[in-house]
């Protein structure tokens, strides 16, 4: 199972960050990356807590021929297509998209570490991904989702947004 993170708080050359949200899932399709299953949108506060607008999140289950490097790059590619521009650590963006695990493998190399070393901290990362795979195991923690989400500090909002 592959696990991709979307995040976007700024509006892009798509619209608001939605569109953008949608915008990026159908251009990631037409480079490999198929989405199978998407989680609700959600509308998230940032971490740690600012003054940027907040983001609206989701978790989405992918199939790819691609290897983890080659994936990041091509999210990268998309990010940096709807405008993404990495300046600083936890900035407002136009578009975030990160993977979160890629078949349960433990790797770290330059610029890709597998799970993302975050996830297990983040209920705008927990709650979608509760949506689209219920029983996911942390490949390191061996901690379920749901256990994950129960350890959540009560300050991190996420709350189901849209249709």
């Amino acid at each position: 199972m592959i696990l991709l993170a979307l995040g976007a708080n700024l509006p892009s050359s798509a619209g608001l960050p939605l569109a953008t949200l949608e915008a990026a899932l159908a251009r990631l399709q037409s480079a490999g990356v198929k989405p199978v299953a998407r989680s609700r949108w959600y509308r998230t506060a940032p971490v740690p807590a600012s003054d940027q607008p907040w983001f609206i999140n989701a978790v989405a289950r992918i199939e790819t021929q691609l290897h983890p490097p080659a994936l990041l790059d091509v999210l990268h590619d998309v990010e940096r297509f709807f405008g993404r521009h990495r300046t600083a650590l936890n900035e407002a963006r136009t578009l975030d998209l990160d993977i979160l695990d890629y078949d349960a493998k433990v790797l770290q190399t330059g610029d890709l570490v597998l799970p993302h070393p975050r996830l297990h901290q983040r209920a705008f990362v927990l709650l979608p991904l509760r949506d689209v795979a219920p029983d996911w195991r942390h490949p390191v923690l061996g901690e379920t989702v749901s256990m994950l989400i129960a350890k959540l500090p009560a300050d991190q909002i996420a709350l189901p947004f849209g249709p």
